[in-house]
């Protein structure tokens, strides 16, 4: 398996821009689905939205209490993904009450 990064593709040429362009004015009703097969209900019943969504992480240095660090670090490998969730938690509760947090 190849894996690139968009930093490391080629830029897109002149003639790149122009195909994608004419792709993007074609209308939907020439998109050639037939080698598509049709999904049914069922085969949405079990589907779970977001299920590979990755957000973009940013390094950051941070300073947190000794008794806070110890308490993350307690749970095993992974403290800062726990941290991170524990924020995104109190960042969703803070959205939906239109409070700033």
């Amino acid at each position: 398996m190849v894996s690139m990064k968009l930093k490391d593709l080629p830029p897109l040429t002149q003639a790149d821009h122009d195909r994608l362009a004419a792709l993007a004015a074609r209308p939907d009703n020439e998109i050639d689905l037939s080698d598509i097969p049709a999904l049914t209900e069922e085969d949405w019943k079990n589907a779970v939205r977001g299920k590979h969504y990755r957000p973009v992480k940013a390094q950051i240095t941070a300073s947190l209490d000794k008794d806070v660090l110890a308490w993350l670090k307690a749970g095993g490998r992974g403290y800062q993904t726990r941290m991170n969730a524990i924020l995104r938690r109190e960042m969703l509760q803070a959205r939906a009450s239109g409070s700033r947090g």
